[in-house]
């Protein structure tokens, strides 16, 4: 109901949903921001809030300038794949060797680099050519120069020559590649630890590094009732209340 969705996917294929739970974690986000909002507010004033956070509400606002644009020129952003209707080439092209590479030429300088590195430089004379949502109307004739430049090139070859052209280029990585990336491994972006069930467990890190306060994470999760009796002693429950409790199948 974001919007995500419908422009998510294909053109000529169906809307595509994310296949992870893209909108809890976005609000999940903002709620923490919320909070800590809250909390410097009620330093101020002395007063708490509440806070009032749709799910739907985070995610439609990092969708991008959807509404304005239905609301000032009646425009719907239609589904372009990995297309963009701002710039191009955009788009991911797959090596000689299976990989696949993602691409995007945003500055007017970086396509000129790309459409010459790739052998094609004349297009770069064409009229069309000086404007990013115009370059994009020729995504066809673009996309056809890269791809088939970088088809019959392995990867590595491809990112050497496009970070000597400097020219932006990303690999697509599964889990695999970011477990072996250098970069995400000296960011310490993959954080092990402990837990009493599964021993050392690896996950994603804390999103940010605070140069006072870095951040960690002490536990991966504990077992249900791990913490009960603690809990339960701090309201004032007896060892005997507990334990009947327990008996009577309500802990």
């Amino acid at each position: 109901m974001s919007g995500f969705a419908a422009i998510t996917g294909e053109p000529d294929g169906p809307p595509t949903l994310p296949p992870f739970g893209l909108a809890d974690g976005i609000a999940g986000l903002t709620a923490a921001y919320a909070i800590m909002v809250a909390l410097h507010s009620k330093n101020e004033t002395g007063k708490g809030q509440v806070i009032d956070l749709a799910i739907i509400e985070p995610i439609l606002t990092v969708l991008g300038p959807q509404i304005i644009a239905y609301d000032q020129l009646g425009e719907l952003q239609p589904r372009l794949g990995n297309r963009s209707s701002n710039n191009a080439p955009r788009n991911t092209y797959k090596t000689k060797d299976g990989s696949w590479l993602a691409i995007s030429t945003s500055a007017q300088s970086v396509a000129e680099r790309v459409m010459t590195l790739v052998g094609r430089p004349e297009l770069t004379e064409e009229q069309w050519f000086a404007s990013g949502s115009e370059r994009a109307k020729h995504s066809d004739v673009l996309d056809e120069a890269v791809g088939s430049w970088i088809a019959a090139r392995n990867r590595d070859e491809v990112m050497q020559a496009f970070e000597q052209a400097d020219a932006a280029i990303a690999p697509i990585y599964d889990v695999r590649d970011i477990y072996a990336d250098p970069q995400f491994a000296a960011l310490g972006t993959i954080a092990t630890v402990p837990d009493e069930e599964l021993g050392a467990v690896k996950m994603q890190n804390v999103l940010f590094r605070l140069s006072d306060t870095p951040g960690e994470i002490r536990y991966a999760g504990t077992p249900q009732g791990h913490d009960t009796q603690e809990v339960m002693e701090s309201l004032g429950y007896t060892e005997e209340q507990i334990q009947d409790l327990r008996d009577k199948g309500v802990l």
